[in-house]
């Protein structure tokens, strides 16, 4: 919840990094929409399976799986435009996944003080994904809505607990080193995401998805 600035441009970022070859303009620009979509205020109050907020890592990765089954589905039908809207909210979702839980710092932690590049964490490590350890930040109202007032945060930020979304969160360089990780295992993620739909689908709804 209250996402506002891992921040739209950043989704987009790591959404164009990922996928931008991988599929037609017109399609690139609909599953961009939906991704963008998902920080809206509509889909920040009482959805926290869309930001894997509140420790709801179950309903997050359900929230996957559902829209996961939405493209399947869409691309069975004579349409195509479900698919990417479905496509573009998982995406989301399964990025917000990186900067919303302690799976970077569960990964890290493997390496005792010496980190490897970015580019080497591993998105879907299974010892990590079940980890008893992994959580996600709690949203404490109304620190972490004061969070984002730029002017109040170093204020919100001293009464939060370690746990709240407000400090737990990786959603901007600002929040240190840890964010180019996330960042990377985002967009990892995501190219693992559309390569799990190919192996899913047949050739021709494959190309229909892609719209190349």
């Amino acid at each position: 919840m209250y996402n506002f600035p891992m921040l739209i441009p950043v989704h987009d970022e790591m959404t164009l990094e990922a996928l931008g070859s991988r599929f037609s303009p017109r399609a690139l620009e609909i599953i961009l929409a939906a991704n963008r979509k998902q920080d809206s205020l509509r889909n920040q109050i009482g959805h926290d399976e869309i930001h894997f907020d509140n420790n709801a890592i179950d309903a997050g990765n359900r929230y996957i799986v559902e829209q996961r089954g939405h493209v399947i589905a869409s691309l069975l039908s004579p349409g195509v435009l479900s698919a990417w809207i479905a496509f573009g909210r998982l995406t989301h979702t399964a990025q917000d996944f990186y900067s919303h839980t302690n799976y970077v710092t569960l990964w890290l932690d493997q390496f005792n003080g010496m980190p490897p590049p970015t580019t080497e964490i591993d998105p879907v490590q299974k010892s990590l994904l079940q980890s008893p350890n992994l959580h996600s930040g709690k949203i404490h109202f109304p620190l972490d809505v004061l969070y984002f007032i730029p002017f109040l945060r170093n204020f919100a930020l001293s009464l939060l607990p370690d746990t709240s979304h407000g400090k737990m969160n990786l959603d901007s360089h600002e929040q240190g080193e840890k964010f180019a990780y996330a960042r990377a295992a985002a967009i990892k993620r995501t190219i693992h995401e559309f390569e799990l739909l190919q192996k899913l689908l047949t050739p021709e709804m494959f190309s229909k998805f892609t719209d190349l």
